[in-house]
């Protein structure tokens, strides 16, 4: 993500965590839309962090992790392909692709979506039983408005 700060987190506007959650979510369902094949994502809620050397009283990110299992097994590779395919129209940035050091060579997408301040890294963990893509999701630096604090939760 570009508007880089000195600690090296984009500063993603101000808001309260709740509207911040909310706008996680709304990320996390594009990108399922974008995978486009049958299946299930997990039941897993965007949390909330703390920004690197910030008043964790007054700014917070958003991270969410959650997974997606193809209904057929045969549609790991699909899902990932059509998600790797669909995110530059969307406004991503694809800055990583290829297998990771695991043993399992697990393929990695990371990707920056600079207007929302959102990254992700996608694995396709194709050795797993049943195979899924495991998508982690963090926001840039939130503030909260003037004479709120940050929810923890």
């Amino acid at each position: 993500m570009t508007d880089n700060k000195s600690d090296g987190v984009p500063f993603a506007g101000t808001s309260s965590t709740r509207d911040a959650k909310s706008a996680m979510k709304r990320v996390s369902s594009d990108l399922y839309e974008m995978i486009g094949v049958k299946g299930k994502a997990s039941d897993n809620f965007p949390g909330v962090t703390k920004c690197p050397d910030k008043d964790a009283k007054t700014h917070f990110r958003i991270y969410h992790p959650w997974s997606f299992t193809p209904a057929a097994a045969s549609d790991i590779d699909e899902a990932l392909e059509r998600l790797k395919r669909a995110m530059p129209e969307h406004g991503w940035k694809i800055v990583e692709y290829g297998p990771d050091t695991s043993k399992d060579k697990n393929i990695n997408l990371s990707a920056d979506h600079d207007k929302k301040k959102v990254s992700v890294i996608a694995v396709k963990m194709d050795k797993d039983d049943p195979p899924q893509l495991s998508l982690d999701l963090i926001s840039g630096c939130y503030e909260v408005p003037d004479g709120e604090e940050a929810d923890p939760y």
